[in-house]
């Protein structure tokens, strides 16, 4: 009884053995296999700042291409934490398949305006994070003017937000000037008017003031012969020939 006990546990711990030895000469096997391609992939999405050749070149160690370098020497974390840093890029994911190919996932950021002033034009995107111009690609997003600073674009951002929340307004608002008092005009597509938002309150209401002036004025076909709109007074919306 005894024997075959023994019998027993020498079967399972060759076994064990042959199993770790097997797995031990993958992991070589594998780990010195060589990078013999790099892929690319974009998530879906309607900017292209970036192409794949641009994030080749992020993909780089030691000074050199990560193709043809064994698996063993890619240091998946540097390689992805260097792609990261392009301001283009949202997120980005590099990893390694079983076949020796090199993948990157990458989401680039998706602009939401453009700020622009005497010194300097960038884009952002909806969490207000700045993203250069970019000699590949230019965004059709609404311009943004008279934002100085950081604080000020956390100020317009929820404006910015809204505005691309509602199809109307999205398609009608082409620009926002802020004042140096903190009073907001837009710019619309519609025409050559102005419309006074005034300060960022009441929003909701001023621009369901807005919708409602411009069912009665499309119709009787008058809006063409205003040059400003202000909605900043309570309750009313006041027009300027």
């Amino acid at each position: 009884m005894k024997f075959k006990r023994v019998l027993k546990y020498l079967f399972f711990i060759t076994i064990l053995a042959f199993l770790s030895f097997l797995y031990s000469f993958t992991s070589v096997r594998n780990s010195n296999k060589k990078i013999n391609k790099i892929e690319v992939k974009f998530e879906e999405g309607t900017n292209n700042f970036l192409t794949h050749s641009m994030v080749n070149k992020l993909l780089i160690q030691n000074d050199a291409t990560v193709k043809n370098q064994a698996k063993s020497v890619i240091d998946l974390y540097r390689l992805e934490k260097n792609v990261s840093k392009n301001p283009y890029i949202e997120k980005a994911a590099v990893f390694l398949t079983i076949g020796g190919v090199l993948k990157s996932t990458i989401k680039q950021r998706t602009p939401v305006a453009r700020i622009v002033s005497d010194s300097d034009s960038y884009y952002i995107d909806k969490q207000g994070v700045e993203v250069p111009l970019s000699k590949n690609y230019s965004a059709r997003v609404m311009l943004v003017s008279g934002v100085k600073n950081r604080e000020d674009i956390k100020v317009v951002l929820p404006l910015i937000s809204y505005i691309l929340k509602d199809d109307f307004l999205q398609k009608e608002i082409v620009g926002i000037e802020k004042s140096d008092d903190g009073l907001y005009q837009f710019a619309v597509r519609s025409g050559d008017y102005k419309i006074d938002f005034g300060k960022l309150i009441d929003v909701k209401l001023k621009f369901n003031k807005l919708k409602a002036f411009y069912n009665t004025t499309y119709k009787d076909k008058t809006i063409q012969e205003y040059k400003r709109i202000t909605l900043k007074y309570h309750n009313q919306v006041v027009c300027t020939k």
